[in-house]
């Protein structure tokens, strides 16, 4: 790392005078500073990531190694004299003396608090990093044109880029002001820039959220515009939103930014519904690239592959150390041996379980991957689903990826509709079963259907018998009731977003739920139900 800061040292003495330009430049359009800001920024990236990529080859050809310093600095803490593992770097007598743990899904009470995976500020600023300048790069290869000076605009309030851009790289994402929080504005900014060729927000669910607002707030954003609201007047850009805005939401995004090419969020978990909703209506022809996925607050996957199908992602092997639990057959929960990252065999599935230094637990996370290829020695995988995201309310285990899957089928069957969100209640956690069988209240938002017709509701119930013979089992000898499906109304889930994040043991980012275990979150979608 120093090698590099020497390296950059001479570009760093350009700051002054950017600094000095900013308070001197007067009229509009970019100038020769800027040009001259952008292209030290361009080269100041390709040193990085050059560097980091290096760092990454190394430690991916000597994974088991790399491994084995991580362990070891992991275990830096636990060196006092009365520590069982107290001289001992051995992975052997690691797993013995430190067994494993689960991030618990906290029952509902109120004032409980959700036991989240122990966290490493320093070393996932490090991955962070990491996926962020090589997620730059990447991108930067595959679609050249959206690092251009004001090509790319940032539509929630955080990047989807997991660690923040310092100088002199943050002049590759000039289509926001610094520090702008509000996210009206940020959309109003991006709205006055016809020439974007990238769109960024944080997660795609976030994404979602923006296009709804866009759609109803519509008129108020093109009267902003062609007023001057802020900046110069622009009536004819606001003329061609209004347009674009009658002609409905497929492909909305490309007809407001014609030059678009690329969709970039950060892929947390329970996000495939809002790409898959995304990709069908508003972002229709557009690429969509996430530069890492994010589980526990810090960066566990690298995608160095913009140009590829989307969710496939590198296990690195640095620290927080890493490690791979296979996945029983029927969801048994006698826990096998944990592996390695270089131990992995292409198509099994495995939980990721995380050891930092912090507080030295090795803890599942709850995230299943499935290993699609290699990368020197360290597994190239795709996120299937999360343990703690499954119903169960008579032993049956609907796993997050098999409900997701059902409930797209039977939405399928609904004439019109369009899914964009959805979570699942045990009947128990609103006490809605009322002398019945325990049963799921599964709460939807659609696009193209405002009614659910009582032969709509029972297709999801019929899809769940094809899919899970355990719970058609359980439905024809009564322990189970059919599900009920209630309709949202907009903004529903918007607002379950916003409890979320309110949490004070809410993940950065926030990873989308799929199944709810606190009445207050599930009351508050109940409470917005039409029909």
């Amino acid at each position: 790392m120093l090698l590099l800061l020497l390296l950059l040292f001479p570009l760093l003495l350009l700051l002054p005078l950017a600094v000095l330009w900013r308070q001197q430049a007067q009229g509009p359009g970019p100038s020769w500073l800027a040009s001259l800001q952008h292209r030290v920024a361009c080269g100041a990236l390709c040193w990085a990531a050059a560097w980091q990529q290096w760092r990454l080859e190394q430690s991916t050809l000597h994974a088991g190694q790399r491994q084995q310093q991580a362990l070891r600095w992991c275990l830096k803490g636990a060196q006092g004299p009365h520590s069982p593992l107290r001289g001992s770097t051995d992975m052997t007598t690691f797993r013995n003396h430190l067994p494993l743990t689960k991030a618990s899904q906290a029952p509902e009470e109120e004032s409980g608090e959700q036991l989240l995976p122990p966290t490493s500020k320093q070393q996932h600023g490090e991955a962070s990093l990491q996926a962020t300048l090589l997620g730059l790069a990447a991108l930067n290869q595959a679609y050249p044109a959206a690092l251009a000076p004001g090509s790319t605009a940032c539509v929630t309030p955080a990047s989807p880029w997991p660690h923040p851009l310092p100088w002199p790289w943050h002049a590759l994402s000039q289509g926001s002001s610094p520090g702008a929080k509000d996210p009206g504005a940020l959309l109003l900014e991006a709205l006055r820039s016809p020439g974007l060729q990238a769109l960024e927000a944080r997660t795609a669910v976030e994404l979602l959220d923006v296009f709804s607002g866009l759609e109803a707030d519509g008129e108020e954003l093109a009267e902003a515009i062609a007023a001057g609201n802020p900046g110069a007047p622009l009536p004819t850009r606001a003329t061609e939103l209004r347009e674009a805005l009658e002609q409905g939401p497929r492909g909305l995004a490309l007809r407001l930014w014609p030059k678009l090419q690329v969709v970039v969020t950060l892929d947390a978990g329970g996000q495939g519904e809002a790409v898959a909703a995304l990709e069908a209506l508003w972002c229709q022809g557009l690429a969509f690239f996430s530069p890492a996925y994010a589980a526990s607050g810090g960066v566990v996957g690298l995608n160095l592959w913009p140009e590829q199908p989307a969710g496939l992602y590198l296990l690195p092997p640095g620290a927080p150390l890493i490690e791979l639990l296979p996945v029983q057959e029927g969801g048994q929960e006698e826990a096998a041996t944990t592996i390695l990252l270089a131990e992995a065999q292409e198509g099994q599935e495995y939980e990721l379980v995380l050891t930092d230094q912090a507080s030295l637990t090795r803890c599942r996370l709850g995230d299943v991957v499935q290993v699609a290829g290699a990368y020197n020695q360290c597994p190239v995988v795709r996120f299937i689903c999360r343990l703690g995201q499954s119903l169960n309310v008579r032993g049956e285990d609907i796993g997050e990826d098999m409900f997701s899957e059902v409930l797209g089928r039977a939405v399928g069957q609904w004439p019109g509709a369009k899914l964009l969100d959805h979570v699942c209640v045990e009947s128990s956690i609103l006490d809605s079963s009322g002398g019945s069988a325990p049963h799921y209240e599964v709460f939807v938002a659609l696009r193209g259907l405002r009614n659910l017709s009582e032969e709509n509701r029972d297709k999801l119930d019929r899809c769940l018998q094809e899919a899970s013979p355990g719970y058609k089992a359980l439905r024809f000898r009564g322990s189970v009731g059919p599900a009920r499906v209630h309709l949202v109304g907009p903004g529903a889930f918007r607002a379950l977003r916003e409890a979320l994040a309110a949490s004070p043991s809410a993940p950065f980012p926030p990873a989308m739920p799929r199944v709810l275990r606190h009445r207050h979150l599930a009351q508050l979608l109940q409470r917005r139900v039409v029909s």
